[in-house]
C-alpha cells in the first residue's frame, strides 16, 4: 500500500514525512514552545491534512482556555479549512463495503475528517447555545461517530492491510471510538435524546481501554488520548460523578510525560490537579505555582492554574488569597466575568464584618454588579454563571439579606467538598464555619430567605459530617432539606441535591436498595432548577455505579421528569 498515490498525487511516503513533522511540532508544544510549534506547522497547513489538523487543534486548545470570541472564531475557521483539506484526500464513494479499494492516504483522510467534525462540534457547543447551532453541532457529532464506527469495523476485518503509518491510523480511530464511548456513557438518556443520539449508548470501560491504548502507543494522537483521559479522571468523573475518584490511573499516565517534559505547563497543571483531588492542598499549590513560572508566552495556562489556586486557598479558608486569584481572573480572562466577580464578592463576604477589604472593595457593591456582567454575545453562558446571577439578585434590594456562606455554596457546585473531605482539619474548620453561620441565622429575624438559607447551610454541613464519619447527623441534615420542600421559595436545586447526597451516603453504607428510590425521585420529580444538568449527570453516575435501571419501568427510559 505504501507506494500508492491518491487523486491529489500524494503518496504514503509523503504521509509518513508529514506525520514525523507533526510529531515534532507537538513535541515543541509540550515543551512550552507554543509559537515555534505553530510556525513549524503553518507553511504546510494549507495542503497537508495532518499539518492543518494539528495546527487547528492547537488553536482550538487555546480558544477553549481563553474563551475570547476572536480566538473561538479563528479556531473554528481554521478547523473548517482543515476539514476541507481532508475532504480533498477522501475517496468520493461511501466507506461501507468498499474499504478494500482505499489507499492508505484515503483511510487517513477519513479519520482526519472525522476528527475535524468532532472538534468543530466542540467549538460550536462552546460558542453559542442557540438551538440551531446546537443541532448543527449534534449533526457533526453524528457524522463523525458514523465514520469512526465504520473505520473501526473495517480495521478489525480481514481486508485491512497495514500500511507505513498504520499505527497513527489506529491511534486516530482509538481516539474517536474511545472519546465517543466514554462521553456517551456519561450522558443520562434524556440528554442523549436532545443530542440526537437516541439509540446510541457508550461503553465506558471499552472507551477507557481504547483511549489507554491510544495514549500508550507512540502516535500523533497519544497526546490527545492522554489529555482526554486526564480530563476525565481529574475533572469529568470528579465534577459529574459521585466524587469517589481514584487518581491512580491518572498518575500512571502522567508520569512518563512529566519525566520527558518536566517543565510542560500542561502536565504541571495536571500534576497539581491530581494532588488537589487527593487532598494534598499545599502540594497542589506548589505544582500550580511552578506551572505559572515555567512559561510566560501563553497566559491561558496561568488562568487555568489561577482557577485551581483560587479553590485551593478557599479550601484552606484563606479568603483574601482566594479573592486575589478571582480578581486576577476577572481582569485577565473572558470565560465568565460575572462568575469571577461573584467569587470575589463571595470570598469577601466570608470575612468578619470589621475586617479590612482588599483594594477597598465591598461585597455588596460587587454582588450588585454581577447581573450586568452576563455574557450577551459570543459565548455560551455557563450554568454556574446563571446560578451566580440568580443568587446575586437579592443584593439589588436597598437593604439586602446577605447570603450566609456563598463561597462554600459555590464550592459545592464544583464538588469541592469531595476534596475538602480528604483533609480532616480543613473539614473540621469548614464545619465550624457552617455551624457559626447556622447559629447567626437562628438569631436573625425570619425573612423570605430564611428557610432557603438554612437548607443551603444544612446541605454543606451534612457533607462535612459525612466526611467526619458522623453519618446519622449527616442524614438528618439531608432529610430536613427534602422534608422542607414546600417551605423553600428560591433554591429549588437543594431538594434534588439533598436526595442525591442522601443516596451517596446510603451507598457509602452499602445500602444501595435504599439509595435507588431516592435517586429515581431526584431524577424524575424535579425540573428547571439551577445546575440541573450537572445534578442529572451525578444521578446518572450513581445509578450506573449501582447498576440500577434509570427508571423502574424500562432501563433505557429517558423520559422527562413529571
Amino acid at each position: 500500500m505504501s507506494g500508492e498515490q491518491d487523486s491529489e498525487g500524494r503518496s504514503a511516503l509523503d504521509l509518513c514525512q508529514d506525520l514525523t513533522e507533526c510529531m515534532e511540532a507537538l513535541g515543541l508544544f509540550l515543551g512550552n514552545k507554543f509559537n515555534e510549534s505553530l510556525e513549524l506547522l503553518r507553511p504546510r497547513a494549507k495542503d497537508s491534512m495532518y499539518h492543518s489538523l494539528v495546527f487547528a487543534t492547537i488553536l482550538e486548545m487555546q480558544a477553549m482556555m481563553t474563551f475570547e470570541h476572536d480566538d473561538i472564531v479563528n479556531a473554528g475557521q481554521t478547523m473548517k479549512q482543515a476539514q476541507e483539506i481532508c475532504q480533498r484526500y477522501r475517496k468520493k464513494t461511501s466507506l461501507i463495503n468498499k474499504s478494500d479499494s482505499y489507499t492508505e492516504v484515503e483511510l487517513h483522510a477519513e479519520v482526519c475528517y472525522a476528527e475535524c467534525l468532532l472538534q468543530r462540534a466542540a467549538l460550536i457547543f462552546l460558542q453559542d447555545e442557540n438551538m440551531i447551532n446546537f443541532i448543527k453541532g449534534g449533526m457533526k457529532v453524528r457524522n463523525s461517530y458514523m465514520i469512526y464506527r465504520e473505520m473501526n469495523n473495517f480495521m478489525q476485518s480481514n481486508t485491512f492491510q497495514k500500511g507505513e503509518g498504520h499505527v497513527h491510523l489506529e491511534g486516530g480511530v482509538a481516539l474517536g471510538i474511545g472519546a465517543f464511548n466514554l462521553t456517551l456513557s456519561l450522558f443520562p438518556p434524556r440528554i442523549l435524546k436532545l443530542l440526537e443520539f437516541a439509540g446510541f449508548s457508550g461503553d465506558k470501560d471499552y472507551g477507557l481501554s481504547q483511549l489507554h491504548d491510544g495514549a500508550t502507543s507512540h502516535t500523533l494522537r497519544s497526546l490527545l488520548c492522554t489529555m482526554l483521559l486526564l480530563c476525565y479522571y481529574t475533572f469529568l468523573s470528579f465534577i459529574l460523578g459521585t466524587g469517589d475518584v481514584s487518581v491512580t490511573e491518572a498518575e500512571s499516565l502522567l508520569q512518563p510525560y512529566l519525566s520527558r517534559y518536566p517543565k510542560s505547563a500542561i502536565f504541571l497543571f495536571f500534576a497539581g490537579r491530581i494532588e488537589e483531588i487527593k487532598g494534598n492542598i499545599d502540594e497542589a499549590v506548589r505544582w500550580f505555582e511552578v506551572g505559572c513560572s515555567v512559561q510566560q508566552s501563553w497566559k491561558q495556562f496561568h488562568h487555568m492554574c489561577y482557577w485551581e489556586l483560587m479553590w485551593c486557598f478557599a479550601y484552606k479558608g484563606m479568603w483574601k488569597v482566594a479573592y486575589f486569584y478571582a480578581d486576577l481572573l476577572s481582569k485577565e480572562n473572558r470565560w465568565s466575568k460575572a462568575m469571577y466577580v461573584y467569587m470575589k464578592a463571595a470570598f469577601l463576604s466570608m470575612l468578619s464584618p470589621n475586617e479590612p477589604r482588599p483594594f477597598g472593595e465591598n461585597e455588596v457593591d460587587l454582588f450588585r454588579l454581577v447581573p450586568s456582567l452576563k455574557q450577551k454575545i459570543a459565548g455560551k453562558s455557563p450554568p454556574t454563571e446563571k446560578f451566580a446571577i440568580r443568587k446575586a439578585r437579592r443584593y439589588q434590594a436597598k437593604d439586602p439579606v446577605c447570603l450566609p456562606v456563598p463561597a462554600l455554596e459555590m464550592m459545592y457546585l464544583w464538588n469541592g467538598f469531595s476534596v475538602l473531605g480528604k483533609d480532616t482539619q480543613l473539614t473540621e474548620d469548614t464545619l465550624n464555619t457552617l455551624c457559626q453561620a447556622e447559629s447567626r441565622l437562628h438569631q436573625e429575624s425570619v425573612n423570605e430567605y430564611t428557610e432557603d438559607d438554612l437548607c443551603s447551610i444544612l446541605l454543606l454541613k451534612g457533607l462535612c459530617l459525612k466526611h467526619r464519619g458522623r453519618l446519622a447527623q449527616a442524614e438528618q441534615c439531608f432529610t430536613h432539606i427534602y422534608e422542607s420542600e414546600k417551605k423553600i421559595k428560591f433554591d429549588h436545586h437543594l431538594i434534588p441535591n439533598s436526595l442525591l447526597e442522601q443516596s451517596l451516603l446510603f451507598m457509602q453504607q452499602r445500602r444501595g436498595e435504599d439509595a435507588i428510590p431516592l435517586l429515581r425521585r431526584a431524577k424524575n420529580n424535579y425540573k428547571n432548577y439551577s445546575m440541573e444538568s450537572r445534578t442529572l449527570f451525578r444521578i446518572h453516575a450513581a445509578l450506573s455505579k449501582l447498576k440500577a435501571p434509570e427508571s423502574e419501568e424500562n432501563s433505557t427510559d429517558g423520559a422527562s421528569p413529571s
